[in-house]
């Protein structure tokens, strides 16, 4: 009697029940006047001191930024690129375009051999793998542009954390051991990380005296500490010494852009967030607009019928981003078109409701690494940023510029290296994103700010390539259309669909038997993965700011 009354407890447990899991939130904060939500408490920290001292939110960005840099290496970075969304109190937005570029010498069939076989390792680790930085020219460009503070205000706590070191912690010692074997590949690198070939212990004081010269050439010299002079040269002697094509002309003419944001409308929110070369705006809008011609009272959250429509929905929108979406100042993208009511209302038309739309039947007729880092800050005037940065990789190219102290990115891998050939994230090559010199590769990040009745309501952004996307998509419609607050927004798991590979990927434990069973029946294949689009988010409820990061996200949620 008892082995049947165990039998029928598991079968209620893994077959009726329909979700027996939850992501989890790894910090949650809450103040009244003005937030900073980080991965890392420190640079939070930072953020918060900007704050105090009388800078805008802006300042705070910029600061945080150049604090990651230290103390976030894995992915902070002045090694790489990113993209920045600002909203000011009187409703004005704009955006800061600083991803990566080519190289001059990059070509589309830079990564083949003689024979024609692709060296996809070139585009990952190395310096052949790097793009041109942006990181420092986006970041100065904010500020001259909108900051408030001196800029030695702004970068002098990160020189001082760079030279005085600051205490590693378990999970960063855990992060860069995990590494060890990749990061000794470069002496370079591995005399930063491992010096004298052992390993820190939790408790070590980690020092960077040649990165916080460079941040003191910055802070000195602006833009030409980093493009020209000394830091340059230290980054062009590492590209000869390792034969990658980053030249001096370009370093010197590479430019941060600023550009309109993109703005979509969902359920009475507005959503400001970017646009290409990033193609996370532009989905993020076509998935919005899709869901918001669906009925969602009948819809259990969860449930396979959920699961099913948001998978409808994510496949159509990748479609798009992996067809059409490149570098504007390459391509002719159809923007206007693409974030339509009418051309997403048709894609939501084209949704069987019982059954899957394969990958190879969505129309697309219209005419990243993982180790991405987000943060938001909002000031006690209610401006309000939203920043997303990345080397790409865990480490990027795991390659140290010698004598600069700081990563290099291994971006060049987000272009499209070969027909028919999909990058380390499963995405399928596009010719609207093969390689071309000057040219800035597609990307994930979408750092978004979404506003109701005149006032900013989520500051959000997310690492975890394409998934950043889709775990954004969900979170926003946890909180409009299930009234959730934020950090139940963020502990519900999310799943994700990218087109191809023609897949439902889910967290562990996410979906019980009865779902999958019944997905598959549906025509889906539901893949079981532990990676999901790590969040850092800010809420804000009327008299209260609530902060918060996913779980294993790390996290430093600072205000006042």
């Amino acid at each position: 009697m008892k082995l049947l009354y165990r039998i029928f407890c598991i079968f209620v447990l893994f077959y009726l029940s329909p979700n027996i899991y939850t992501q989890g939130v790894g910090e949650i904060g809450s103040t009244r006047d003005a937030m900073v939500a980080s991965e890392h408490a420190v640079a939070s920290e930072v953020g918060e001191r900007t704050l105090r001292n009388g800078g805008n939110a802006v300042d705070a960005a910029v600061a945080v930024g150049f604090a990651l840099a230290v103390v976030y290496p894995e992915a902070g970075n002045i090694g790489g690129g990113g993209f920045m969304v600002i909203r000011f109190p009187d409703g004005y937005a704009t955006t800061i375009d600083y991803r990566e570029t080519a190289p001059s010498y990059a070509h589309e069939d830079v990564y083949l051999d003689d024979d024609g076989t692709l060296r996809g390792e070139w585009s990952l680790v190395g310096a052949r793998a790097a793009g041109v930085p942006g990181t420092v020219a986006g970041l100065l460009k904010a500020w001259e542009q909108y900051g408030n503070l001196p800029l030695a205000e702004i970068i002098n706590p990160s020189i001082g954390l760079a030279r005085e070191g600051f205490i590693l912690q378990t999970r960063d010692i855990r992060t860069v051991n995990s590494y060890r074997q990749s990061l000794s590949r470069f002496p370079e690198t591995k005399a930063i990380f491992f010096p004298g070939g052992k390993a820190f212990q939790a408790g070590d004081v980690f020092r960077q005296e040649d990165l916080a010269r460079t941040l003191e050439r910055i802070r000195d010299h602006g833009r030409d500490g980093f493009y020209t002079e000394e830091t340059a040269d230290l980054i062009v002697g590492t590209m000869r010494n390792h034969d990658g094509w980053i030249t001096h002309s370009d370093l010197e003419n590479y430019r941060a852009i600023e550009r309109e944001p993109v703005r979509g409308v969902y359920r009475g929110h507005e959503i400001i967030t970017i646009g290409p070369p990033s193609s996370g705006g532009v989905a993020l809008v076509q998935m919005l607009q899709m869901l918001e011609h669906a009925d969602l009272s009948g819809y259990r959250h969860g449930s396979t019928e959920y699961v099913h429509l948001f998978a409808e929905i994510m496949k159509r929108a990748f479609a798009d981003r992996n067809t059409y979406i490149g570098d504007p100042d390459f391509v002719n993208i159809q923007l206007d078109m693409l974030i339509s009511s009418d051309y997403n209302r048709e894609r939501f038309e084209s949704i069987i409701l019982d059954h899957a739309t394969d990958a190879e039947d969505v129309d697309v007729s219209a005419g990243e690494g993982t180790q991405t880092t987000h943060y938001s800050v909002i000031d006690d005037e209610g401006l309000a940023v939203s920043v997303t940065t990345t080397i790409n990789s865990l480490f990027g190219s795991k390659l140290v510029v010698q004598g600069a102290g700081f990563l290099l990115n291994n971006e060049m891998n987000d272009f499209s290296l070969q027909a028919g050939v999909h990058d380390q994230f499963g995405l399928l090559a596009s010719p609207a994103n093969k390689i071309e010199p000057g040219k800035r590769m597609v990307s994930s990040m979408t750092p978004t700010i979404v506003v109701y009745n005149n006032e900013p309501v989520l500051i959000l952004g997310a690492r975890g390539g394409p998934r950043i996307i889709s775990a954004l998509f969900q979170i926003i419609t946890n909180v409009v259309d299930f009234g959730m607050e934020l950090d139940k927004a963020m502990a519900v798991p999310v799943f994700h669909h990218q087109w191809q590979p023609d897949r439902i990927e889910y967290l562990p434990n996410s979906l019980s038997f009865r779902q999958i069973w019944h997905l598959r029946n549906m025509g889906h294949t539901p893949v079981r993965r532990r990676i999901s689009g790590r969040v850092v988010a800010i809420a804000l409820y009327g008299d209260h700011l609530l902060g918060a990061t996913t779980l294993y996200s790390g996290g430093g949620i600072k205000g006042y």
